[in-house]
């Protein structure tokens, strides 16, 4: 064994096999020890009284179950939490974490989503959003990227077991930075999450969003089975690359063709949810709704468009209601299910696009050298 501490969140069950075989310990325990950390959101290994006390003692000479630490805690007026975390480094860093329920718990409607972060800022360099305009500092790692979900379990579990834990029924990868960018951490990450000894959530209630990185979209489909939302917010692509720059290096025709491949032979129930955020006189005219529905064709998909939040310096304003109602009409014609995000939590700056958490040593993306970790 490595004198390093191993956070124990950055494994999934392959790789704490690995780490307990290099104890000499069998295979099934680390799925005991996956069961005491994510069912029962058990970090003191004392308390694993399944485990024998011999690998109980290396577990606590070896390894730990670290939680970040909480820097700022808000809760809005709409039930909307958002956490500040400490991920440490230069300038104390920090990301944001966001709980968003709907409905009553408990009821069958109910719907607790987690918006959860994997990098420290973000190179993508969206121009409506907040995160990118901090630059990129770094890829987080999978036991900060797991962290973020056992902490806020844990927050909402009551009496800290996450077994009893009902709040959290989504995870989203919408948080700061671009998930498919740190692709090595955000994958054994989504494992965690749905494996059966890890968090147990379905392969629909996960979703990875994406601004277009189409090789990693490719092998995320091979990889993981997971659900998956686009950062579309325009029909061609002189605007999307206004908008969204990771365009110019894939444009329009090789996303889709990648989203059509993501989508193909995975049944009728698989779609990607294109996200549109809606800018008042860029991107919200009925021959821009046309446009946007005719670039969808006859894929499996749903439009999620976005009311633009805006921040300090953002060049942009909001659609008016009337204008988002007509562009919804315009894609319902053309039978595409349509959606209009709610706001919520924006007078806490939790709401999409307005994440900034704490960044330093900013990158910015160059197209030909997007700050990548690979598996």
């Amino acid at each position: 064994m490595s004198a390093e501490v191993i956070n124990l969140f950055g494994h999934d069950r392959a790789g704490l096999r690995a780490a307990l075989a290099e104890m000499g310990e069998k295979p099934f325990r680390a799925d005991q020890l996956m069961q005491w950390i994510y069912r029962h959101g058990v970090d003191d290994f004392g308390a694993m009284t399944n485990l024998s006390l011999s690998l109980r003692d290396k577990l606590a000479e070896h390894c730990t179950v670290a939680a970040p630490e909480v820097l700022a805690h808000q809760e809005s007026t709409d039930g909307t939490r958002k956490w500040v975390l400490a991920v440490g480094g230069e300038g104390e860093q920090a990301v944001e974490t966001v709980f968003i329920p709907e409905g009553s718990r408990g009821s069958e409607r109910y719907r607790g989503t987690l918006c959860i972060s994997s990098q420290v800022g973000c190179a993508m360099d969206c121009s409506f959003c907040s995160t990118g305009k901090q630059g990129l500092s770094r890829n987080l790692t999978a036991a900060e990227i797991v962290a973020q979900l056992w902490f806020a379990a844990h927050a909402l579990s009551g009496n800290g077991d996450l077994k009893d834990q009902r709040a959290i029924t989504n995870v989203v990868f919408m948080g700061m930075g671009e998930p498919l960018a740190n692709y090595a951490a955000v994958l054994t990450a989504i494992r965690v999450f749905l494996d059966d000894f890890g968090f147990g959530l379905s392969k629909r209630r996960v979703t990875v969003s994406t601004s277009g990185l189409v090789p990693f979209m490719d092998r995320l489909r091979g990889d993981c089975d997971t659900a998956m939302a686009v950062s579309l917010h325009a029909a061609d692509d002189a605007l999307r690359n206004e908008l969204v720059p990771i365009n110019r290096k894939y444009p329009l025709d090789e996303l889709m063709a990648a989203c059509r491949r993501y989508t193909a032979d995975r049944g009728r129930k698989t779609h990607i949810v294109y996200e549109y955020v809606m800018l008042d006189g860029v991107n919200d005219a009925d021959s821009q709704a046309r446009d946007l529905a005719k670039l969808l064709g006859d894929l499996p998909a749903k439009v999620n468009l976005i009311p633009f939040n805006p921040f300090p310096g953002a060049p942009y304003e909001r659609s008016a209601p009337a204008r988002v109602d007509a562009f919804q009409e315009q894609l319902r014609r053309r039978n595409i299910v349509t959606t209009v995000r709610r706001t919520r939590g924006d007078d806490i700056d939790a709401a999409c696009g307005q994440l900034v958490g704490r960044v330093t040593s900013r990158q910015r993306n160059r197209l030909g050298g997007i700050p990548v970790v690979r598996a």
